[in-house]
This record gives C-alpha cells, structure tokens and sequence, in this order.
C-alpha cells in the first residue's frame, strides 16, 4: 500500500460508490445479501467496507453511495461513515434510470451538480489496491475530462488453443493478453454529467463506459489512461466470489480493516 494523497485537498475531490444494482449475476446469494455487501477476507468484512477504506486511506473522504436493492443493508451499516472516518451520503436511485450511467445521472439530478470538483467513480462490485493518490493527481494535473483506471494485461479464464486448419499446434492455459482493460475506477469532471441527459434520449440503458466514455471521446474531450498493475478482482458474479483467494485479500488490504 502507497503513501497516501498529500496535495490533492479533501473538497476538491468526491467519492461515489455505485452500490444499487440487484447483482443478478451473484444469484442466489445476492436474493439475501446486498452484492456489495458479501464478506471477504478471512475478517469477513463486507466487500463494501474494503473499498470505503481504500477511498479514505487516500484522503477521499466525502463520499455519496448510490443505492437501490437492499439498500438498507448498506445505510445500517455505514451509517454517516464516522466510525470510518468518512462522511457518507446516500442518493436512492428511484427514478426508472436503467444502468451505471442511469444510476449517474439521477445522482446529478437531484442537485448533487453543486459539486464542482472531481468525481471518483467506483463500481461497488470490485476489490482493488489501485494507488488512487497517483490515479487522482495525474486526473488533476493533466485537466482531464476522464482518466481511467486501466489494468497492464488480462489474464483470460479458459485455455487458448493455436490452430493450423484442424490441427492443435500450441496451447496455453489462461494466458495473459497485452490490452489494457478497464477495473472499474475512473476519475471524472463534474463538466461531463450534463452529457448523461443527452444521451439518456436515446440509450434506455445508460452505461458509464459504454456510452459516456465513448461519446466524450468522440467529442474531442481529454480521456486518459491511469495505467496500473495493481491487484484488482470482479467480485460480481457467483462464480467469481467462490474463487475469490482471502489470503488475497489480507495481503493486499488487510491492514485497511485491522
């Protein structure tokens, strides 16, 4: 775990966790338990918790959840966020908004555009120990629109055959691939939120990455990368959690919770 961030103030900078969706894709466990909610970690802390820590071990501490599904489960928690040392807001996302990019929107919506400093966008799904310090002071400096967290190789999940017409001639098992994939974190001007409306008129789902990200870029807006080799683990499907390694997770963020 890094430093954390020293020259970046505490107000100009603002957290929002994206922790409403019904995590389908954690079913059936997510019938009972809130996806952002599951324990991890031999503590069994909520997943949640990790990423609430790593936000304030690097000074961002005024934080909005954007909640929906068993989001009690969440605010009777976390509570204002003062046993974390963080102060905790929550926006109920109620409208008929469909997606990240929905959930985004009815957040701007309901005022919260008085805000006029950077967002740091985090999906509630995934564990991280991203150096968000150096994430967030490249996103400043820079005067970036968007800069996005981006994982140096993807390791695949299945085998990957080499094939001359039927024969096998090569085989690897779960290669790692050179593309730069998304985590999940991005950091984000306030200035962009006013294109969510725009694109709400024709994209019924609304996604952050796949439709906002794509349309400032084409726009001509500043995007940029935050290349990282971080630890980084989509905690979202059922299949995911099972192989979730806790001795993972303790080595990597198990001071945060201690």
């Amino acid at each position: 775990m890094v430093k954390n961030m020293e020259n970046i103030s505490e107000n100009s900078v603002k957290g929002v966790i994206l922790a409403g969706g019904e995590g389908k894709r954690l079913r059936p466990l997510s019938y009972y338990i809130q996806k952002c909610m599951v324990p991890i970690g031999h503590m069994q802390k909520p997943l949640l918790e990790y990423i609430v820590r790593l936000l304030k071990y690097h000074g961002v501490k005024r934080l909005d959840m954007l909640v929906g599904y068993k989001n009690e489960q969440i605010s009777n928690y976390f509570d204002s966020g003062n046993r974390f040392d963080v102060e905790i807001s929550y926006v109920l996302d109620d409208s008929k908004l469909v997606g990240t990019g929905g959930s985004l929107l009815n957040w701007y919506r309901k005022g919260k555009e008085d805000f006029e400093g950077d967002l740091l966008v985090y999906y509630g799904d995934i564990i991280s120990d991203i150096n968000l310090s150096e994430m967030l002071k490249q996103h400043c400096e820079n005067r970036a629109m968007a800069t996005l967290a981006l994982s140096k190789g993807y390791q695949v999940s299945v085998g990957v055959a080499e094939v001359n017409g039927v024969e096998v001639s090569g085989w690897v098992e779960k290669p790692t691939l050179g593309i730069d994939v998304g985590i999940g974190i991005l950091a984000l001007k306030t200035s962009a939120l006013p294109e969510l409306e725009l694109l709400s008129k024709s994209n019924p789902e609304l996604d952050i990455m796949s439709h906002l990200v794509p349309h400032l870029i084409k726009k001509g807006e500043r995007v940029q990368a935050y290349l990282t080799d971080a630890f980084w683990y989509d905690v979202g499907s059922a299949e995911k959690y099972e192989k979730l390694d806790n001795g993972v997770i303790e080595k990597r963020l198990g001071r945060l919770v201690t």
